[in-house]
C-alpha cells in the first residue's frame, strides 16, 4: 500500500518537473528568439526593400528575338504550337523588328524559310536568299538593331538535316568535313548582306574555325561569331521545327547534336569553339541545362547566351491559356533564372513581352 501511494508521488512530481521544464524551454527559445543578431526575412518586408537587395536583374538590352522569315507566305502566318510566334515575309520581318526595337529589344535572331530547297541547301547562301533580303530590310528600317543570323543548313536542305546527308532509309550519315565549306559559305553571305553576327547551330566538328577563316579571309573581320557551343538533341524542339519547316525527312540528330546526359562533353565542346575563335557561346536548351550554363560561364568566363527553346516557351503558354500559372510571374522567373545561373544574353520568344513587362 505504501508502495502504491510513493508511486503515485512520484509520478505527480515527475509530471510537475516536466511542464516546468518546457516552460522554461519555452522562456529560453523565447529569449532567443527575441535577441536573433540575423533576421533574413527583414529585408523581404516590402516591395521596394527586395527591389533594393535584388541579386540578379534583367534588363530589356539582354534579350534576343527570334524571327522566322518565309519565302513560302504572302502574310504573316501563325504558328500554331507556339502563341504569339509568326512566320513572316520580308517586309513584315522590318515592322517586326521596328515593333520590338520600340519594346526595347535590342538584337533579332532570324531564321530563314527558302520557297525551294534542295541537297545542297543553295539557298541558304544564295545573295538574294530570304535571310539576305530580310538583313537588308531590318537594317534600313532599324539601322540600331543588332542582327544576329542562325547560320544552319536544315531549313534549306530538301531531307531537313543540318549538313551535306548520305541517306539509306532511315540511316542517315551527314558528312562533317563536306558540310563546313556550305557552313562557311552561308556564314560569309550573311556578314556581306550586313549581319553583325553569325550563329552557327549545326554542331558540326571545327565550324567554328572554318567560319572565322572564312569572314577574315572574306574581309569581314568585324563580324562576331556566336556559337551554339552546347546544343543538346533535345525533346524541346518539336515547335521550332513547325516554325521553320526544318524537321528531319529521316533519321534524328542524334549523331551531331549533344546527349543531353553529358556534361563534360559540353565543356570540351565550348573549349574547342573558344579555341576555334568564338566571341561568344551558347547553351541550348535553357531550363534543363542550367547547371551546364552555370559552368560554361564559371569556367570560361565568356559572353554567354541560352536560348529558350519552342518547347519551354510553348509549355508556359499552354499552362497560362488553361489557368494554371500566371504567364508574366512565370516567364519572368524563368528570365531571373537563367541571369542567376549566369547568362548574359537570353534569345526568346517571350521578349517583346518580357520588354514590356519590365518597363512597367
Amino acid at each position: 500500500m505504501e508502495r502504491g501511494k510513493e508511486k503515485a508521488r512520484f509520478r505527480k512530481k515527475a509530471a510537475g518537473c516536466r511542464g516546468s521544464c518546457l516552460a522554461g524551454r519555452r522562456r529560453v527559445i523565447f529569449s532567443a528568439m527575441s535577441s536573433l543578431l540575423h533576421r533574413p526575412r527583414r529585408l523581404r518586408a516590402s516591395a521596394s526593400l527586395r527591389n533594393l537587395v535584388r541579386e540578379t536583374r534583367i534588363a530589356a538590352s539582354d534579350l534576343i528575338l527570334p524571327l522566322f522569315v518565309s519565302d513560302r507566305i504572302a502574310s504573316r502566318s501563325p504558328v500554331g504550337s507556339m502563341p504569339g510566334v509568326f512566320q513572316l515575309t520580308v517586309e513584315e520581318s522590318a515592322a517586326e523588328a521596328v515593333s520590338a526595337w520600340n519594346d526595347g529589344v535590342e538584337a533579332v535572331l532570324l531564321f530563314g524559310i527558302p520557297a525551294e530547297k534542295d541537297a545542297l541547301a543553295s539557298q541558304a547562301y544564295a545573295d538574294e536568299g530570304i535571310v539576305q533580303r530580310a538583313i537588308r530590310a531590318i537594317r534600313k528600317a532599324v539601322p540600331g538593331m543588332v542582327i544576329i543570323t542562325d547560320v544552319c543548313l536544315c531549313e534549306y536542305m530538301s531531307h531537313g538535316h543540318c549538313g551535306i546527308a548520305h541517306i539509306e532509309g532511315e540511316h542517315v550519315t551527314v558528312l562533317n568535313d563536306e558540310t563546313l565549306h556550305l557552313l562557311a559559305r552561308t556564314a560569309v553571305s550573311h556578314a556581306g548582306a550586313g549581319a553583325d553576327i553569325v550563329a552557327p547551330s549545326d554542331m558540326m566538328d571545327g565550324r567554328v574555325g572554318a567560319i572565322r577563316d572564312a569572314l577574315d579571309d572574306a574581309g569581314h573581320t568585324e563580324t562576331a561569331i556566336l556559337s551554339y557551343a552546347a546544343k543538346y538533341a533535345s525533346a524541346f524542339y518539336g515547335p521550332f521545327r513547325d516554325a521553320a519547316d526544318s524537321a528531319p525527312q529521316a533519321g534524328d540528330r542524334k549523331t551531331y547534336q549533344m546527349d543531353p546526359a553529358n556534361a563534360l562533353e559540353a565543356l570540351r565542346e565550348v573549349e574547342l569553339d573558344c579555341g576555334e575563335g568564338a566571341d561568344m557561346v551558347m547553351v541550348k536548351p535553357g531550363l534543363a541545362y542550367l547547371d551546364i550554363l552555370w559552368r560554361v560561364k564559371e569556367r570560361f568566363e565568356m559572353p554567354t547566351a541560352v536560348y529558350h527553346v519552342s518547347g519551354e516557351y510553348a509549355m508556359v503558354k499552354a499552362a497560362a491559356a488553361n489557368g494554371w500559372i500566371d504567364e508574366k510571374a512565370a516567364t519572368l522567373e524563368v528570365m531571373t533564372a537563367f541571369k542567376r545561373a549566369g547568362a548574359d544574353l537570353i534569345i526568346t520568344y517571350a521578349a517583346r513581352d518580357v520588354a514590356r513587362w519590365l518597363a512597367r
